[in-house]
């Protein structure tokens, strides 16, 4: 992409805002060479990336991003032998420590079962360096500076350093603190000049100490001087000094040689972090303007919904649907000159750019953007004084180079295209333009206010005419772009709206042709049908709405009641097999009991008598349920086919099979319900193919005097009008009536639906309507049989 384009679309704007989402310098050099790719696979996967971002941004919240440092010089000075310094040391080892602690946040949360494959697959290239890390953390501290036990040697020596220091500022403290020092010394305080202890001494008493001189204050009157008495301590601290210093050397180069070593593992490392603090920047910034990802395409099909530009405040910015690509190719926006219209156009380059950047773009779920070889602009006042070219001639100098590059696989966008010159020769210009573009099969939005371009959506395939809305009440644009309505004039409503005489307006419409009125009447009713058209669609997937949620609740509660009762019939039928197994005992005691009585006390009781006593017993057993003879009635395994018509038992109701689900289930379309039901609870009906042919056959006439003309369900609940239905149908059949009417009011819709579902699906309707208007309209289906 150009750098042109980026500027004038604003691109290096958004790269701008989403620097500020960075964690690290790593992050944000990445993002300030973000440029749009061009290359569909790399797009998809970039938009990809974004996404898991996204979705571990939202379960988590905060990520572990921070301690990360560039430590790429570092690496690369070890490599060659360089001894590093404690900070940079410190910085390594701070990096090893966020790359672990990622690496244990991303694999935890996909141990959770969330999918984030792209993120999972970057963590387990991290290697972590935990004994490196824990090798310079004891040797260095977090600010830098080196421990004394980096080694027993330099602890030995920080001790010798910290003895010797204590003895000299004691000696000092006890000269300071004299009577004679009072008058001898500028300030009674101890200093350190070139790494020495010394006191400050009046210029007149420089001889009273002795010693060495190693300062003078500004005026002179002050000489910084090293005491004689603490010389030698002086010296004895500085070789201390030096012996600390080479031990620390040492210290830091065999420090050096380890990172060295871990040279590859600490790249990767590095690149790994710049990674994903550069996808987590991606996913906060699409946060933040509230960003969708995208679907992304190949075939240069632009479907926004909803889209926002991401510069504008979220409460004053206007949405908008911009389609291109599937039925038209060409976008040409009319209208007066504020009116929005280079906001659109910017929205939907700076969407696609986005897109292609991996970014998430400002519009609703769903929204498709094709990834293109290229994207031209030709966007605001381009003059350039140094050429000494007029905004005509600067545009189009711009637009000559759009030609000479432009293919089929690139979006171009033409703001005011053919401005700054004569109306009918920019007018012309303009179509030529926009007829070479479109030829070569370019993505093409353009913006125009030259009224000749209204008809050019209207003679040309795939070209659509397109304005943005302007509110003649408020004398305002509302922004909202209207897809498939050329922009009109609204000079004389605005003019008559501000007082101008209806005298001069009057005249003014004199001087304009009839067909440019004609023109002006159809624009204004198509963007009055265009409204219109939009609130009934409003109003028509609210009534879809409701009535899915309806139709999913009662799906729900007849599942629920269906499981219920299975488990009810079970718990039932298992307390009845022990209310029998009971039963059967005592029985059997009373036999016992019998025998015993006979035996011990000669009664006269026979054998038979006692069979036939067990006989009565066992017939005190309580009887089947009637689902359970009917299960055991069809105890035969029978064949069932798609198509066969059933009686589901658990709900008494007639129902059509649609398709094998498991061994024992099929699915059973049961009205406007589907339901997965078990062979056993089933009862063959029969085919729906033979009872076709057979009907002819067993039609059986009944009297009609008790089976009305129409069904009125007004007032009736969901459940209960589908069953009155489903019995009226049959009374009709019987009838042999061939047309009935079905009253179900107009309301929210849900029971008209669910009556044609069911209708639709009924074997013997042919066909059905709404009523006329003289039969209620919509509040009543009319059912034709066959």
């Amino acid at each position: 992409m150009q750098d042109k384009v980026l500027k004038v679309l604003e691109f290096t704007k958004v790269r701008e805002q989403l620097l500020e989402h960075a964690a690290s310098s790593l992050g944000k050099e990445k993002i300030a060479n973000l440029v749009p790719s061009t290359d569909f696979d790399e797009v998809v996967k970039l938009q990809a990336e974004t996404d898991e971002g996204a979705t571990v941004y939202r379960i988590k919240g905060n990520i572990p991003l921070s301690g990360i440092y560039d430590i790429r010089p570092h690496i690369k000075r070890s490599i060659i032998g360089g001894v590093l310094s404690p900070h940079e040391l410190m910085q390594i080892s701070s990096t090893i420590y966020a790359s672990r602690q990622m690496k244990r946040f991303i694999e935890e949360i996909d141990e959770e079962r969330t999918e984030i494959p792209i993120l999972k697959e970057q963590v387990d290239q991290i290697i972590p360096l935990t004994n490196l890390e824990h090798v310079i953390k004891q040797a260095i501290d977090e600010s830098g500076e080196v421990l004394d036990g980096a080694s027993e040697l330099l602890r030995t020596l920080r001790h010798q350093l910290r003895s010797n220091e204590a003895r000299v500022r004691e000696k000092l403290e006890s000269m300071i603190r004299s009577s004679s020092a009072q008058k001898m010394l500028s300030d009674a305080i101890i200093t350190i000049r070139n790494d020495r202890f010394v006191i400050p001494v009046k210029q007149e008493y420089r001889g009273h100490y002795g010693g060495i001189i190693h300062d003078q204050s500004s005026s002179g009157q002050t000489l910084f001087i090293e005491p004689q008495v603490i010389v030698q301590l002086n010296n004895q601290l500085q070789d201390i000094r030096v012996k600390e210093q080479l031990e620390i050397e040492r210290i830091l180069t065999e420090l050096s040689a380890k990172v060295a070593e871990f040279a590859n593992e600490l790249q990767i490392i590095v690149k790994i972090l710049a990674n994903l603090d550069f996808i987590f920047a991606k996913a906060r910034y699409g946060k933040k303007i509230k960003a969708t990802m995208p679907i992304i395409n190949n075939e240069g099909r632009i479907a926004l919904y909803q889209a926002r530009h991401p510069f504008i405040p979220l409460d004053e910015v206007v949405a908008n649907d911009i389609l291109l690509g599937e039925d038209y190719t060409t976008i040409v926006i009319t209208g007066p000159n504020t009116g929005g219209k280079t906001v659109t156009l910017k929205t939907l380059g700076l969407c696609s750019l986005m897109a292609q950047a991996g970014l998430q773009v400002p519009a609703q779920d769903g929204s498709e953007l094709a990834v293109f070889g290229a994207v031209y602009a030709d966007i605001g006042d381009e003059q350039s004084i140094e050429q000494s070219l007029s905004t005509f001639s600067s545009h189009m100098v711009n637009i000559v180079d759009i030609l000479n590059r432009v293919d089929d696989n690139s979006l171009v966008l033409f703001d005011e295209l053919g401005a700054g010159t004569d109306p009918q020769e920019g007018a012309a210009l303009a179509i030529s333009i926009l007829d070479e573009v479109y030829r070569i099969g370019a993505r093409v939005v353009a913006t125009t206010h030259y009224p000749e371009l209204k008809a050019y959506g209207y003679n040309r395939e795939g070209v659509l005419n397109a304005s943005v809305e302007f509110d003649v009440e408020t004398l305002s644009p509302t922004y909202k772009l209207l897809l498939g309505v050329p922009g009109r004039s609204n000079a004389f409503e605005i003019s008559q709206r501000l007082g101008l005489n209806e005298r001069i307006i009057n005249n003014a419409r004199s001087y304009i042709s009839e067909d440019t009125n004609q023109i002006d009447n159809m624009i204004a009713s198509l963007e009055e049908s265009k409204h219109q058209a939009e609130i009934e669609q409003q109003e028509a997937l609210d009534f879809l709405r409701q009535a899915e949620k309806l139709h999913k609740d009662l799906q729900k509660q007849m599942i629920e009641f269906y499981e219920k009762k299975d488990s009810m019939f079970e718990k039932a039928a298992a307390k009845a097999a022990e209310i029998v197994d009971e039963a059967k005992k005592e029985a059997e005691q009373v036999i016992r009991d019998l025998r015993k009585m006979r035996t011990e006390k000669h009664a006269e009781i026979k054998e038979h008598e006692l069979i036939d006593a067990k006989k009565r017993l066992e017939k005190a057993v309580p009887e089947m349920t009637k689902s359970a003879k009917l299960t055991n009635k069809k105890s035969k395994k029978q064949q069932y086919l798609p198509g066969d018509e059933v009686r589901v038992l658990t709900f008494d109701q007639r129902g059509t099979l649609v398709e094998k689900v498991s061994a024992d289930e099929w699915q059973v379309q049961m009205g406007i319900l589907k339901m997965k039901v078990k062979e056993k609870d089933m009862e063959y009906l029969g085919s729906t193919e033979k009872k076709q042919e057979t009907r002819p056959m067993a039609i059986v006439k009944g009297s009609d005097s008790h089976v009305k003309l129409e069904l009125d369900l007004r007032g009736e609940r969901y459940e209960d009008a589908l069953l009155k239905v489903e019995k009226y149908i049959d009374d009709a059949l019987l009838a042999s009536y061939p047309r009935v009417s079905i009253i179900h009011g107009k309301g929210t819709g849900a029971l008209r639906q669910g009556v044609q579902e069911y209708l639709r699906n009924h074997r013997a309707v042919k066909k059905i309507r709404f009523g006329e208007a003289g039969e209620g309209g919509t509040g009543v289906t009319v059912v034709e049989f066959k």
